[in-house]
């Protein structure tokens, strides 16, 4: 097969599926789906063109109209990449709360980014984004209830998982959830063709909106999403908003949940620098979150037992972030001592 493409929006997806050798419980054979293979650098990239390219078609979006969104980052990263393929200007909406390297990226590729109060959540972004999309015309991607979003992973994302997969055992599937999109559009496809495999929900265990197992509550007077009860701050970019989303509360009605996960944060923080420095897999925060949930899972399942967990993104636009705390941009004190320990081009002095 050729390895070569009209533009770069033909390289999203057909993810790499990775073995996890060292981290991984012995007795079961756990895998991870490397979505920072994506042009952009994470699973968002697929949602991105499937939203796009269905507003296309149906005609909602105009040549040259501008495209809003509120996002924790990774969607707008990703939007910016296709906007910029195809020629839509793109304003973005995001919670200063996130990481400047996000907002950075996201300029870089051309899009405009207009920052929000961090008190104001995820609610507050979408709020913001709906205004500015009704004020100006602007065409709202709306990726938290857009059906494109889950039908891109049902004929993308699932398609490569059954493939990859074909003649296997596939006991559990793991994954976290921000939209919904994913988890709702493989979820379904897994349902029908390994309705064996155990779906596996993570979400932060300070943050339980599905395991508070309180309603999300209704939209406000102005018709806006309200921010559920159950939310806190917590540090996995791009894992659950404070509100359940309408693709999320599909796949909720639908029983398509087998198994909830809560994940600490520090747990998460740590298995994402464990892949790291033991797999040589750079995945962020909410990689290290999932990955934590499937060796919960591992840990009890029996023996042969096969997993697969998604990691959502890369580590490059979590520099900024708890991820790396006690990273030092200098060297320490043993990278001196190295340096020190042959006579030539040592620190501090000319070399020669």
């Amino acid at each position: 097969m050729k390895n070569k493409f009209e533009d770069i929006l033909g390289t999203i997806g057909n993810t790499p599926v990775v073995r996890i050798n060292k981290l991984a419980p012995d007795h079961v054979n756990l895998y991870a789906k490397l979505e920072a293979f994506n042009p952009a650098g994470s699973v968002k990239d697929r949602l991105s063109l499937g939203i796009i390219e269905d507003a296309e078609a149906s005609g909602e979006l105009k040549p040259g109209q501008t495209v809003v969104e509120a996002t924790s980052g990774n969607t707008g990263i990703g939007l910016a990449m296709v906007c910029a393929q195809k020629g839509y200007p793109l304003v973005i909406v995001m919670a200063e709360s996130f990481s400047v390297e996000r907002r950075k990226l996201m300029r870089f590729l051309g899009a405009k980014v207009v920052l929000t109060p961090a008190a104001l959540k995820g609610t507050g972004m979408l709020a913001k984004a709906s205004e500015l999309a009704a004020a100006h015309g602007w065409f709202l991607t709306r990726q938290f209830d857009n059906e494109a979003n889950a039908a891109m992973h049902e004929r993308t994302t699932a398609v490569e998982i059954l493939r990859d997969f074909e003649g296997d055992r596939l006991d559990y599937w793991v994954t976290g959830f921000g939209t919904g999109g994913t988890l709702n559009g493989v979820a379904r496809a897994l349902k029908v063709q390994r309705p064996d495999t155990k779906i596996v929900c993570c979400e932060p265990e300070n943050a339980a909106l599905l395991g508070s197992n309180e309603p999300q509550p209704k939209r406000d007077d102005a018709g806006q999403v309200v921010s559920h009860p159950a939310f806190n701050p917590h540090p996995m970019q791009g894992w659950t908003p404070d509100f359940i989303s309408l693709l999320l509360k599909q796949a909720v009605d639908k029983k398509h949940i087998d198994i909830l996960m809560p994940v600490a944060g520090s747990k998460a923080i740590h298995y994402s620098q464990q892949l790291a420095r033991q797999e040589g897999i750079f995945t962020g925060i909410t990689g290290g979150a999932t990955l934590a949930g499937a060796i919960s899972i591992a840990e009890q399942a029996e023996a042969g037992s096969t997993l697969l967990c998604m990691l959502p993104d890369t580590g490059e636009r979590y520099l900024t972030t708890p991820l790396f705390d006690g990273i030092d941009s200098e060297m320490n004190s043993e990278e001196v001592k190295i340096s020190a320990s042959t006579p030539n081009y040592q620190f501090g002095t000319a070399g020669g």
